[in-house]
This record gives C-alpha cells, sequence and structure tokens, in this order.
C-alpha cells in the first residue's frame, strides 16, 4: 500500500509538472495566438540516465547530449535525431515528433523512436541495450535563433536480462539554422 501511495504521489507530481503549463497558456490565448516554434534547430546539453535495469553494468549514469529538429513542412510533425552519450558508450535515436504550439515561440512534443547503441552491454543515459524509444518534451525559443529544450525519453526493455525500461531526462540550449 505504501508503495502504491509513493506511486501515485509520483504520478500526480508528474502530471501536475506536465498539464499546469497547458492549463495556464489557456488564459494566455485570448490575449494572443498561440504560435508555437517552427524552429529547424541543432543543440547540445547534458543527459541524465535514471534508472537501473537490476543488473550488473547497467546502473544510472550521466552523460551529455546532442540533439536536432528538422520540422517538416506547415505539418505537426519534425524529423528528430538525438545523441546521448557518457564515458562508455553513446546511443544514437533517430525519432519523428508530434508538435503541439502551448505558448508564443514554445512547442511540447511527443516523439517516438529507436534507440541503437554503440556498444551493447555497456551502460548508456538510455539503458544498455537497442530498444523503443517514446519520449515527450518542451522547447522553447529563447531569443534570436536561440531555443532550450528538455525532454523525458523512455527506452523500453532497454536493459539485457531485464524486462526493465530506461529513462532518461534531457536538456540543453539549441541554434536555430532555419
Amino acid at each position: 500500500m505504501k508503495k502504491l501511495l509513493k506511486s501515485f504521489v509520483a504520478i500526480s507530481a508528474l502530471s501536475s509538472v506536465v498539464i499546469a503549463p497547458l492549463v495556464l497558456s489557456a488564459g494566455q490565448a485570448v490575449a494572443q495566438p498561440q504560435k508555437g516554434t517552427d524552429a529547424s534547430y541543432v543543440g547540445a546539453g547534458i543527459a541524465a540516465g535514471v534508472t537501473n535495469g537490476g543488473q550488473d553494468n547497467d546502473a544510472a549514469n550521466f552523460g551529455g547530449n546532442l540533439t536536432g529538429r528538422v520540422k517538416l513542412g506547415n505539418t505537426p510533425f519534425s524529423a528528430r535525431g538525438n545523441v546521448l552519450w557518457n564515458d562508455q558508450t553513446s546511443a544514437i535515436i533517430p525519432e519523428v515528433s508530434v508538435d503541439v504550439p502551448i505558448a508564443n515561440r514554445t512547442n511540447a512534443y511527443i516523439t517516438g523512436g529507436y534507440s541503437f547503441l554503440d556498444k551493447d552491454g555497456s551502460p548508456s543515459p538510455i539503458g544498455n541495450r537497442d530498444s523503443v524509444v517514446v519520449g515527450a518534451g518542451v522547447e522553447s525559443e529563447v531569443a534570436n535563433n536561440f531555443l532550450v529544450y528538455t525532454n523525458a525519453k523512455v527506452g523500453l526493455r532497454a536493459y539485457e536480462n531485464s524486462p526493465a525500461s530506461a529513462i532518461s531526462i534531457n536538456g540543453g540550449l539549441g541554434y536555430r539554422f532555419r
């Protein structure tokens, strides 16, 4: 019962963090049209693996990320690419996203893709084996040609000899090229 209560509190807190900006921006929709951002950009930042698969050689770890987004015309879709790395290996993650404008120059997005590890069996911020990856994030233009981004990625069954999923929290600064 105690674990169930902790899980409920954690899910409620996470939901509040995700839902609050949507509710707050709804009030702003009357004052100004929601435009989002159509920026195509490249960026760099940090990557933190926050899970452990329960076996040797799969501990949570810290590293970096490179990311890129190319907006696909006037559709709500984008092609994205990510590289998450640490001192042992790297993961290349091509993704497609659905982008939702939530405020002026700001998008929320959900992604789907696949993680290809450089060295299976070596821990990365997104597990220690190739896996399907889903995620969600927010990106916002903060200055002329500069954006900040943050996202969470879940690698499904991303650990060898374990059914566990890997979670990575990423963020950084991007430069708009289009």
